[in-house]
């Protein structure tokens, strides 16, 4: 008999989910028509057109080949036209065998997106193994916009996961197992979840925090949006995260078909870090939660922007946002080609 943990044994310690930006609940456009009964979760209908769009039952739901992180290397010529079409953002942790989850605050945008297929996101990143061993187990959670998953360009959060490095487990949202979802108040990649309102250039800001954490009790890996726990990843469908993490790393995402050159879709806000508060997106309250189930800030963290003329990331640290980064651009530009 399966037997599912409705609720984690304990959270963290530690815990601060304070913003001083547009305080405003969590919100997406179905709570506008009330909620889901006791007992039910809201989840995205799959329609046969969505199972047609891709090239193989095995896919559906999973990351394109072309769209998978560090598969490629920039000291390889072939792959930079590839390279051009995914770029990444990011801050890491120093490499540690001993990470138990991780806790953020992400400005909340709409970004741009050039083409259907491709996306723009915001995330971090839970994760251990390696791309040559094929047993890179990953934790991810953030928000997006993807035409081609949701047929539309609004910002909905995502999740994600894999145990073989994206080749054959894993998925967005909750279009495979994997993922037990408890809660009825916050849906996970359905057609009516888009977050709203979101942030404006030089106007209003918005935010929201986002925790993952390893129970200590059952091992569970446990998801916690707006201070709802949402649910968790089973320890058993993984097995480096069956353990701790080795890698944690937080920023924007941008990936289209590398066929088409370097993209001109927008990360974060579309504007660069430098540009500062209200303008470039930020992530802030950048913590890690270590053996013993505390929160802490990361001792360091190092800076990854391969082309920071398309776009880029800053970091820094202060008494009311913590670690905090800056990162983001418009992509294609007159210093981008």
């Amino acid at each position: 008999m399966v037997t599912f943990q409705m609720m984690p044994s304990c959270h963290p310690e530690g815990l601060n989910n304070n913003s001083n930006i547009a305080p405003n609940p969590f919100t997406q456009t179905w709570h506008q028509n009330g909620k889901c009964p006791e007992n039910t979760i809201p989840i995205r209908r799959t329609k046969e057109e969505d199972v047609l769009r891709v090239s193989s039952i095995e896919r559906y739901g999973k990351k394109s080949p072309w769209s998978i992180p560090n598969r490629f290397s920039i000291d390889d010529p072939d792959s930079v036209n590839v390279l051009r079409g995914h770029q990444h953002a990011i801050a890491s942790a120093p490499e540690d065998d001993n990470y138990y989850g991780t806790q953020a605050t992400f400005n909340l945008w709409e970004p741009i997106v050039e083409m259907d297929e491709g996306f723009s996101l915001t995330q971090f990143w839970i994760s251990s193994g390696s791309y040559s061993n094929n047993d890179l187990n990953t934790i991810e959670a953030g928000w997006q916009v993807y035409p081609g998953l949701y047929k539309d360009r609004h910002t909905r959060l995502f999740i994600y996961w894999t145990r073989d490095a994206y080749n054959k487990t894993g998925c967005y949202n909750l279009l495979c197992s994997g993922f037990i979802q408890t809660s009825n108040q916050i849906a996970i990649g359905a057609s009516n979840s888009y977050l709203s309102p979101v942030s404006v250039y030089g106007g209003s800001q918005y935010d929201f925090t986002i925790l993952v954490w390893k129970d200590p009790k059952d091992g569970n890996w446990w998801l916690q949006v707006g201070g709802h726990d949402l649910g968790y990843w089973p320890t058993s469908i993984f097995t480096r995260l069956a353990g701790s993490a080795a890698s944690v790393e937080w920023g924007g995402e941008v990936a289209s078909s590398p066929d088409a050159g370097q993209t001109s879709t927008q990360m974060g806000s579309g504007h660069f870090p430098e540009e500062g508060f209200s303008k470039a997106s930020y992530v802030k309250n950048i913590q890690l939660v270590d053996s013993t189930n505390n929160l802490k800030s990361p001792s360091a963290v190092s800076l990854v922007a391969k082309w920071p003329k398309c776009y880029n990331v800053q970091n820094g640290t202060s008494a009311d946002w913590g670690t905090y980064i800056f990162y983001g651009g418009p992509g294609k530009n007159p210093n981008c080609q």
